[in-house]
């Protein structure tokens, strides 16, 4: 039986398969991009990347690969990333990396998004397993984290999102904002929460990645299976 780690590896290296010379490529952060960007990096490809997070720009770099800043290059031709769940129609949460509202402007300046996972990521609603993560501006956070929990009692989530906290310590996003993440248990009308979350003043982005993946690759005991919307 293959582990998680072997199911992201062969996820990783499925989609590294899918890029071609010359292409503009956007990567992913967290634990299953990592086997991506190292599978495209022994490729040995002429690309130029475009990275979503510090974290994997200083990996792409350690590869060797060629990095651009989102805008310098025009559209980006692929875009692969992990996800923390994906549910029904390739909808997804995203940021357990505290990369979310990066992958997100990356993820729509794609014309492909491929996200890739182990097979435990899949859901069949939303919000079942992993929290889900929002961005906040730093100032009056708590002010805002109470906007939250009266949008999230409005779709019948009544847990109050926690202040995502490490070695004592909030944590800071590449831009320096802060994540609340919210333990939804379901979402069962995911757009219409994303649209209530957005609309918040304080509130940057949310992990709700909806109609932007085109493609699934998911590594499961059996090998790789692919799943489109």
């Amino acid at each position: 039986m293959s582990t998680a780690d072997d199911q992201k590896k062969a996820a990783g290296e499925a989609a590294a398969a899918l890029v071609e010379d010359g292409m503009v490529v956007g990567l992913g952060t967290g634990s299953t991009a990592v086997w991506f960007v190292k599978a495209l990096g022994a490729r040995g490809l002429k690309l130029t990347c475009v990275s979503t997070s510090t974290v994997t720009a200083d990996l792409a770099a350690s590869l060797g690969l060629k990095l651009a800043e989102l805008g310098e290059t025009g559209t980006i031709d692929l875009t692969v990333d992990g996800a923390d769940e994906i549910g029904p129609g390739l909808s997804l949460i995203k940021g357990a990396g505290a990369a979310l509202l990066r992958e997100k402007l990356v993820w729509e300046a794609s014309k492909r998004c491929v996200v890739i996972a182990d097979a435990a990521k899949q859901v069949e609603t939303l919000g079942a397993k992993f929290p889900l993560p929002i961005e906040v501006v730093a100032f009056g956070h708590k002010t805002t984290a109470n906007r939250i929990c009266d949008v999230l009692a409005e779709f019948d989530i009544g847990t109050a999102p926690r202040l995502r906290m490490k070695d004592g310590a909030a944590v800071k996003t590449d831009n320096g904002n802060l994540i609340y993440d919210a333990a939804c248990g379901r979402i069962e009308e995911p757009a219409a929460l994303a649209a209530a979350l957005k609309s918040l003043t304080g509130v940057v982005e949310h992990g709700l990645f909806l109609d932007l993946a085109d493609r699934a690759l998911i590594g499961t005991d059996g090998g790789v299976i692919t799943l489109e919307p």
